[in-house]
C-alpha cells in the first residue's frame, strides 16, 4: 500500500459534514457509564466530564483548542456565560462554528478563528480555562501545544484536555507488520501521533502547570466504536453519497482497528487537568 500526501486541513474539511453522522452532533468520543446509552448521551458524558475538571464559572474566558463544530464551545457559553474564543486550523470547522454560534444567539458570548493551537499568536495570560477537547492527537509538537496553553492561561488559570492515549510502546517490527491497518486509521481519522498520559503529564509539568486530575477513560469509551458503526449502517445511503463507498468502508474498517487497539492495550483514552502555578 502506498502512503498518501496528507493535507490535515483538506482532510478535516471533507470529512467535517459526514462526520456529523457518523460521530454525532459533537463529534467527539462517548463516555458510557452503563454501556448500553445512546452516543448523544454518552458524548454529551465525556463533556461534562471535561467540564467539572475544568471548574467552570460565569465570566471565565476561556480558549478552546481544536474547536471542531463549535458544540462544546456553544455549549458552555451558553450554559456557563463564558467568554469562548474556539481556534481550528480549518476554515470549513471555524466557519461552521460561527454559523452554529450566530443560530443560538450567542455572538457576544462565543467567537471563532482560525489559528495554530501550537502557534497561537494570541496574547499572554489572556485566558482563565484552556480546553483541548480531542485535538492534541492531531498535533505533532504537543511540547509546543502544552507551551502555548500555559502561556496564555492567567495565573491560577485552568488546562484541561483528554484525547486518545498510547498505552503501550509500539516495536517496529509490529509497525511494519501492520502497515495497512495504520494507513487505514490515517485515511479516516488523519495523521494521528498518539502520546501516554505519562508524557503528557511530563509536558504539562515541564511548562510549570500544576496537575490536578489524571485520569485512565479507556475502558469507558471503548463502546464508541460500536455506536460510529451503527451510525454508518443506519445512514448509509446518505453517508454514500457524501463521502463515497470505499471512504465509508475505510471508516467502518479504521473504527474496527481502532476498537482492537483498545482491547489489546495499545490505544485508549485519557484526560488531564492542570493550573498554572504562578
Amino acid at each position: 500500500m502506498t502512503e498518501p500526501d496528507y493535507d490535515p486541513v483538506a482532510h478535516y474539511d471533507r470529512i467535517l459534514a459526514p462526520w456529523h453522522y457518523l460521530l454525532g452532533d459533537e463529534l467527539h468520543y462517548g463516555v458510557f457509564a452503563a454501556g448500553d446509552e445512546p452516543l448523544p448521551v454518552a458524548t454529551n458524558a465525556l463533556t461534562q466530564r471535561m467540564i467539572d475538571a475544568a471548574d467552570l464559572a460565569p465570566g471565565l474566558h476561556l480558549l478552546d483548542v481544536g474547536c471542531g463544530s463549535g458544540a462544546p464551545a456553544c455549549q458552555l457559553a451558553q450554559q456557563f456565560q463564558l467568554s469562548v474564543l474556539g481556534i481550528a486550523t480549518s476554515r470549513m470547522s471555524v466557519q461552521s462554528a460561527q454559523t452554529r454560534a450566530k443560530e443560538s444567539g450567542l455572538g457576544d458570548l462565543a467567537s471563532f478563528e482560525v489559528r495554530d493551537g501550537t502557534d497561537n499568536q494570541l496574547p499572554s495570560a489572556a485566558f482563565d480555562r484552556v480546553w483541548v477537547l480531542e485535538a492534541s492527537h492531531l498535533m505533532r509538537r504537543k511540547d509546543r501545544l502544552l507551551a502555548e496553553s500555559a502561556r496564555v492561561l492567567r495565573p491560577d488559570g485552568r488546562l484541561v484536555l483528554c484525547d486518545i492515549i498510547r498505552r503501550r510502546e509500539i516495536p517496529f517490527a509490529e509497525v511494519k507488520q501492520r502497515r495497512s491497518e495504520f494507513l487505514t486509521l490515517r485515511a479516516a481519522f488523519g495523521d494521528a501521533h498518539m502520546e501516554s498520559l505519562e508524557n503528557y503529564t511530563a509536558l504539562a509539568e515541564r511548562c510549570d502547570l500544576t496537575l490536578k486530575q489524571v485520569e485512565d477513560l479507556t475502558a469507558l469509551t471503548l463502546p464508541t466504536f460500536a455506536r460510529w458503526r451503527s451510525n454508518a449502517a443506519a445512514n448509509h445511503a446518505v453517508l454514500v453519497e457524501m463521502m463515497g463507498e470505499a471512504e465509508l468502508a475505510t471508516f467502518v474498517r479504521a473504527s474496527e482497528i481502532l476498537e482492537g487497539f483498545w482491547i489489546d492495550g495499545t490505544l485508549g483514552y485519557g484526560l488531564i487537568s492542570a493550573t498554572r502555578s504562578d
